[in-house]
């Protein structure tokens, strides 16, 4: 039985959904830094770890300052 990558628990088929190469409990799919919950193959990756696309994995390892300016453009430290 394979285990997921996030909790380490056994994952069954009936709950079982497969991202990155691994499979996941759903509620265990979550972006690495704002925890929101991700759909498989609709989101970032970096270094094995999911991330949703905006705006966490586009501020962290994209060009920094993306946006329009103001109040739209995100980074974070």
């Amino acid at each position: 039985m394979p285990k997921c990558p996030k909790c380490e628990k056994e994952v069954y088929f009936a709950e079982r959904v497969t991202s990155l190469g691994k499979d996941w409990h759903r509620p265990c799919l979550k972006c690495q830094k704002c925890n929101k919950t991700l759909s498989p193959g609709s989101h970032a990756e970096h270094e094995g770890k999911p991330y949703c696309h905006n705006p966490c994995y586009s501020a962290m390892f994209g060009p920094k300052g993306f946006g329009h300016g103001g109040t739209e453009s995100h980074t974070f430290n």
